[in-house]
């Protein structure tokens, strides 16, 4: 080791084979704020410089102290002007990112988005091999463990998700108490409530990885069960019982409906749920990983996750979009309908997507559903509208606004005759293992997400008391 390696592994209390090119500032608990400013005091101990502010900002990795400690990075006095690195990081520091639009925050290894050639995969696997293929069961060990499982790996993740279902009585009574209200509020305050009942931890201490996973899971099981309680409690009925052997698509749907789910419907949401179990990094994935980040604990997380997704611009359009097919009414008026809403200057839903420029790679999966539904139902009227809209967008698609994957997918649950308002909650109950291992992703190498925002407002105002204002 060398003399800078080894002051970073003592300073910071680590082992030498740990000080690695890769590890950089709060990519582990122990460089953490506290670690990076004692790393500092050692290294203008060790060479005898002063670090101001510029290099404190530069010397944010093992690679950058190497390099500094090489000589690479002659000392500077106090003040002086930094390398093209630190200057760098202060024009950064000053351009406002709206939205953090364009904005690479971390890496990760779940999911690849081309939005240009419209790609999606979920660790390396093609969304369309996934969906056509795969059960919810496997994607859903895929996301969480990384790796698709053998046939006892699978066997033993359905009985973890069978075995996590059940959900605590007051938990359940809070659902019967909430049947008056929109699925999800429901959902998103009945996931915080299942953090009281989850398992204590000593006061002080952080949930480990292994716990967090073990939660993630049960959420994953436990989310279907709360949509369709509530719905099962709002239709005047009680709950029942889903096999224990059922599959996530048919315990979910025999709560939901009361009875045992044709083999068509399974398909249909199961295929659903495989398409939304996870798209990078999104508003709500985002939300997740924050919570988490600030080691609040995965069903922190998830709760996080489902109140950014309800908002109307994120999941919450999805239930916006299933009236598209009652706004146009036939397939002729589709032209008429697009052409008033572009001289309006307003958007039609279900088409446009912030990172695709093409088609949402999702949306063949969810036509298909409904192809297949309509065809069992002998009524396309739907299906013929939601096509003629997309006809009529065509000429938009060079321009990025392409159809999403909100189109089909309210039409294929209203087809299964499930009221407009589950639009979105489905897609939870298919997004939360996306989340899941997104916040687990980020809790294995965490750093705090704290983003600076840039002052605009007054400075220097005196303050009068309330009467001579």
């Amino acid at each position: 080791m060398s003399n800078a390696d080894q002051l970073i592994a003592r300073t910071l209390g680590i082992a030498g084979d740990r000080v690695t090119d890769g590890l950089e500032y709060q990519s582990i608990r122990e460089w953490d704020s506290l670690g990076h400013v004692s790393l500092m005091v050692a290294i203008e101990q060790e060479y005898g410089v002063e670090v101001d502010d510029d290099l404190m900002l530069e010397l944010r990795s093992v690679a950058a102290i190497r390099e500094f400690a090489a000589g690479r990075g002659a000392p500077r006095a106090p003040g002086q002007a930094g390398t093209a690195t630190a200057a760098a990081d202060r024009d950064e520091r000053r351009t406002v990112h709206r939205g953090l639009e364009g904005v690479t925050f971390d890496q990760t290894a779940i999911t690849h988005i081309d939005g240009a050639e419209g790609v999606l995969e979920y660790r390396g696997y093609s969304i369309h091999d996934l969906a056509e293929q795969a059960s919810f069961e496997e994607v859903a060990h895929l996301l969480v463990h990384g790796e698709l499982p053998d046939a006892a790996a699978l066997r033993h993740f359905e009985k973890q998700l069978s075995a996590a279902r059940a959900l605590p009585a007051p938990v359940l009574d809070l659902v019967r108490s909430l049947a008056h209200a929109h699925p999800m509020e429901v959902l998103r305050t009945c996931i915080s409530a299942l953090g009281a009942f989850g398992p204590r931890r000593t006061p002080g201490t952080d949930e480990s990885h292994a716990e967090a996973r073990e939660t993630g899971i049960s959420l994953i099981a436990r989310i279907p069960m709360i949509v369709a309680a509530h719905h099962a409690f709002r239709s005047g009925r009680e709950p029942v019982r889903p096999a224990e052997d059922a599959t996530h698509a048919e315990a979910f749907l025999t709560v939901l409906l009361g009875e045992r789910p044709s083999p068509a419907a399974v398909r249909v949401i199961d295929k659903g749920f495989i398409v939304h179990a996870d798209h990078g990094s999104n508003a709500s994935a985002f939300a997740a990983r924050v919570a988490i980040g600030c080691r609040a604990g995965m069903t922190a997380a998830l709760t996080a996750a489902v109140a950014a997704f309800a908002g109307s611009v994120h999941g919450g359009a999805a239930e916006r979009v299933v009236g598209l097919v009652d706004r146009v009414g036939s397939p002729e008026n589709a032209a008429d309908h697009v052409a008033a809403l572009q001289a309006r200057g307003e958007p039609v839903m279900g088409f446009g997507h912030r990172v695709y420029r093409t088609e949402d790679p999702r949306v063949r999966h969810l036509r298909a559903s409904v192809v297949e539904l309509s065809e069992e139902r002998g009524d396309s009227t739907g299906l013929d509208v939601l096509d003629a809209v997309a006809a009529a967008m065509r000429p938009y698609n060079r321009h990025g606004v392409a159809a999403n994957v909100d189109l089909y997918a309210g039409l294929a649950y209203r087809l299964l005759g499930l009221p407009d308002d589950l639009a979105v909650p489905l897609f939870v109950v298919g997004r939360a293992p996306g989340w899941v291992a997104q916040a687990l992703e980020q809790q294995s190498n965490n750093v705090l997400i704290r983003p600076l925002l840039g002052y605009v407002g007054p400075h220097g105002r005196t303050y009068r008391k309330a009467d001579d204002r």
